[in-house]
Parts: C-alpha cells; sequence; structure tokens
C-alpha cells in the first residue's frame, strides 16, 4: 500500500507545481520576462501531465455520476468543515487577508457542491445539464450558471467580470 500513498502524495505535489508555475507564468509575463513565462507555462504543462497519468494510475478517473458524487463529498467537507476551522484560525492570528480568501472560497465551495448535486440528478436520468452559459468569478471562483449576476454575490465583484467558461 505503500505505493499508492506514494502515489497521491506524487499527485498533490504535481498538481500543486502545476497551478504554482502557471502562476508564476502571468507574474514573469506581468513583470516583462515572456521567455521566462514560456518557460513556466511549459513546466506547468508537464506538471499536468504529470498528474493527469497519476490520477489515472490511481484509479481515481471513474463514471461522471462517481465523479460529480466525489466532487460534492470534497466540496461539502471544505464548506462545511476545512475551511471554517481555517477561518476561525485565521481571525485568531488576525491574518484578515487569509480570513476573507478562506471565505470567500468556502462559500464558492457551497455553491460548487450544489451545482454538482444538479448535475448528479440529471446525469443519473441520462440527461446534461441544461444550462446556456456558465460563469466564472475571477476573484473568488463563484460559479453561475445561464445569466450572469449584477455583482456576485460571494465578492461583490461586478457581473460583467465573470469568464465565460467554454
Amino acid at each position: 500500500m505503500a505505493t499508492e500513498q506514494d502515489i497521491m502524495e506524487a499527485f498533490a505535489g504535481e498538481s500543486q507545481a502545476n497551478r504554482k508555475y502557471a502562476i508564476f507564468a502571468e507574474k514573469a509575463k506581468e513583470d516583462g520576462y515572456a521567455n521566462v513565462a514560456r518557460l513556466f507555462r511549459a513546466a506547468s504543462q508537464a506538471e499536468e501531465i504529470h498528474a493527469r497519468r497519476l490520477l489515472r494510475v490511481a484509479g481515481l478517473i471513474k463514471s461522471t455520476a462517481d465523479n460529480l458524487s466525489g466532487g460534492i463529498e470534497g466540496e461539502t467537507h471544505e464548506f462545511t468543515t476545512m475551511y471554517p476551522e481555517f477561518i476561525k484560525r485565521a481571525g485568531e492570528e488576525g491574518r484578515k487577508d487569509a480570513e476573507i480568501t478562506f471565505t470567500h472560497a468556502m462559500k464558492a465551495e457551497e455553491v460548487h457542491a450544489g451545482l454538482y448535486k444538479d448535475a448528479l440528478e440529471a446525469v443519473t436520468k441520462g440527461d446534461d445539464l441544461v444550462v446556456k452559459d456558465v460563469r466564472l468569478c475571477p476573484v473568488c471562483g463563484n460559479i453561475a450558471l445561464g445569466d450572469v449576476p449584477e455583482k456576485c454575490p460571494i465578492c461583490g465583484v461586478p457581473g460583467a467580470g465573470f469568464l465565460t467558461v467554454e
């Protein structure tokens, strides 16, 4: 079973490196280092390849219904247990920046769980979700289906700033 633990540890590390390098690429581009940004993007994509392969090796890519159920479980844990604890600790330590970020994420995770439940209900019937647009708040990660709200109900960003996800 040590190999199974190693696979999951590697998946976590590769996943984090993927996101970290993608963000570093944005910063390098912002700082005027176009080629360094490309290098970070390439490394980010390489880490994503590793993460995808590890998830397959772990046998964790299942049916869409099973994947939605797992998503509901994970998102629910985050908004009911993980983030409330993090918010409390950040408040005790006077880390208002972290407290706000955790609060936004917690509220968005609750929305995600609800959307996954709706999707699971549709998939269980053999249907896809019926939506025109999937919109993403670029600040807090809130997801809205259909029309974009006038402002994000979680962080207050104007709805015009929401991204359309293809």
